[in-house]
């Protein structure tokens, strides 16, 4: 797995809500090849590093409207969760709180209990 996320994958996934732009949760999770509640964790796990202006939940009709209008967020349609936004400073905090080499890996639909080697940040949680 890479550590270095292009501009251009990141580019494409920008999205306006309520005036700020923001990049969702789950196309965060898919850029750095980790499951979204990883990224979640992260941010439940350091509350003090992600204040509002850094991460906003979407309300029930924002996901609406997403699912509407942006046929890759189809997935979220009967999900009952509901997605994080996260603007520029959240996107860099995220980079800093818990690294791509301390995610767990994608292995498909058979993941187990597997904790990723060489994880070194006292901030991620594995």
């Amino acid at each position: 797995m890479s550590n270095i996320v292009k501009f251009e994958n990141v580019e494409n996934r920008v999205l306006e809500i309520r005036g700020h732009k923001v990049i969702l949760d789950s196309d965060l999770a898919e850029l750095y090849g980790v499951e979204t509640k990883r990224i979640n964790e992260a941010v439940k796990n350091n509350p003090e590093r992600f204040p509002d202006n850094y991460v906003k939940e979407l309300t029930l009709n924002e996901k609406k409207q997403l699912v509407e209008n942006f046929d890759r967020f189809n997935r979220l349609k009967h999900s009952t969760a509901l997605p994080k936004a996260f603007t520029e400073k959240g996107f860099y905090m995220l980079a800093t709180t818990c690294p791509v080499k301390c995610a767990a890996p994608r292995r498909g639909f058979h993941r187990g209990p597997e904790k990723p080697t060489g994880c070194t940040d006292h901030h991620c949680h594995h």
